[in-house]
């Protein structure tokens, strides 16, 4: 593919991008079905739902900073081969215990955090392999393109959820994400693309390489400052999660097809940012794409706790997607920000370090909104939720990319010095 042509043309993105479509569109379903067997099928309370919310994301805490360092000494294709076969056959396990009517909370936890960390080290090396697979010029593209796909899946997914709880149950539906995954896998066999070698180089310690990495995103101030905003806004974004799906069913009233729905409407703002994240990105700048844009839009979460039969329930999913909107474009801008200048050695621990922080933080927050709905009541707890959300934009708006337009789009030499 030459330089000035699309992704389009790009026979092994295009498998890259057909195989995210299949385990994007199978997560969705996932994060909308396995909610709903815990709440509808298994009863469980809100803290448990906490639980829940915290153990999808547990490994990303525990085992996020040392995953990066073994992932930049592997081939990143085959990782995220293993991790994907690894989610399919653990989701496999939900519907097989269901029917034999021996499926229970503590197995649902242990599966979710099982695929948890087969998803920490997929999206380490997935977000590491894109550089080498497209070239650092076709980032802002390549993460577009996907992030669409994302926005579709956001919408298809807990929709197509909804409705095949109601007709197959919610146990029979999770199966659903692990053939999303089985399928992510068979694309990525067909990608022919030799990947580079990985700079395996003397074995140090890892605490040091550890370190090295983590130097690297706290010492830039722009990419410090949206580990900053990502982290504050997932932290609170569990809390949210944990209680959000409890708070329509049991508070709202609204059966599990009317869910999907609702999500659905809101994930449509996801598809329309990343439409328009190229275009709003050119005309206004990506620095301005990381601040501007959801300091404008993010305040639409605010509405969602006043969802309620009728038109409020309208509101809440046009302030969903208003939200959504910005979020999706100021992923674009500041993940390719981030895999732009980091040099190919240091991609894994790069990226390992950034989502320690910002999806380390989100079991925590699942756990606070579980206690929180507890002692706030669910509609209390989503007000908390919602208002932290919204705060966590002040990380950027107060950051040195307000005075900017444009960010390095280039690597840099290495890591700042110990």
């Amino acid at each position: 593919m030459s330089r000035g042509s699309s992704l389009f043309f790009h026979a092994d993105f295009r498998r890259l991008w057909a195989g995210d479509t299949a385990s994007q569109f199978g997560s969705f379903v996932g994060n909308t079905a396995v909610p709903l067997l815990a709440a509808v099928t298994l009863a469980a309370t809100p803290f448990e739902m906490g639980l829940l919310t915290a153990a999808e994301t547990l490994a990303f805490l525990l085992l996020g900073l040392p995953a990066g360092v073994w992932v930049d000494r592997l081939s990143r294709r085959r990782v995220m081969l293993t991790a994907d076969f690894t989610r399919f056959a653990l989701l496999l396990s939900v519907p097989i215990a269901w029917w034999a009517g021996v499926l229970t909370l503590a197995q649902l936890l242990v599966v979710v955090l099982l695929v948890g960390i087969a998803t920490l080290f997929f999206d380490i090396a997935y977000q590491s392999y894109l550089p080498s697979l497209v070239g650092r010029e076709h980032l802002l593209e390549g993460n577009a393109k996907l992030q669409a796909v994302q926005s579709v899946a956001q919408i298809a997914g807990p929709s197509a959820a909804g409705v095949l709880v109601q007709l197959v149950t919610a146990a029979s539906t999770v199966l659903i994400t692990g053939f999303g995954y089985l399928t992510s896998a068979l694309f990525l066999l067909r990608i022919r693309a030799r990947e580079p070698e990985p700079d395996r180089g003397p074995r140090t310690r890892l605490l040091p390489q550890i370190a090295e990495g983590l130097r690297f995103v706290f010492s830039d101030g722009p990419l410090r400052a949206t580990v900053g905003t990502t982290g504050m806004a997932n932290f609170f974004g569990g809390a949210f999660t944990a209680v959000y799906v409890l708070f329509l069913t049991r508070t709202v009233g609204l059966a599990p097809a009317a869910v999907g729905v609702l999500l659905a409407v809101s994930g449509a703002g996801g598809i329309v940012g990343a439409l328009c994240s190229g275009a709003i990105t050119r005309r206004i700048g990506q620095a301005r794409s990381i601040w501007l844009v959801p300091l404008c839009t993010l305040p639409g979460h605010l509405v969602l706790p006043l969802a309620a039969s009728g038109w409020r329930l309208g509101l809440a999913g046009i302030g969903g997607a208003i939200g959504w909107f910005g979020i999706t474009i100021y992923n674009v801008a500041a993940v390719s920000y981030r895999q732009a200048i980091c040099p190919d050695r240091l991609l894994g621990r790069m990226n390992a370090s950034v989502r320690f922080v910002v999806w380390g933080v989100i079991p925590l927050g699942g756990l606070l909104g579980g206690a929180l709905g507890e002692g706030l009541g669910l509609r209390g707890a989503l007000w908390v939720a919602v208002a932290g959300e919204v705060a966590a934009v002040l990380w950027v708006v107060c950051s040195p990319l307000r005075h900017m337009r444009d960010l390095p789009t280039e690597a840099k030499s290495g890591s700042p010095a110990a």
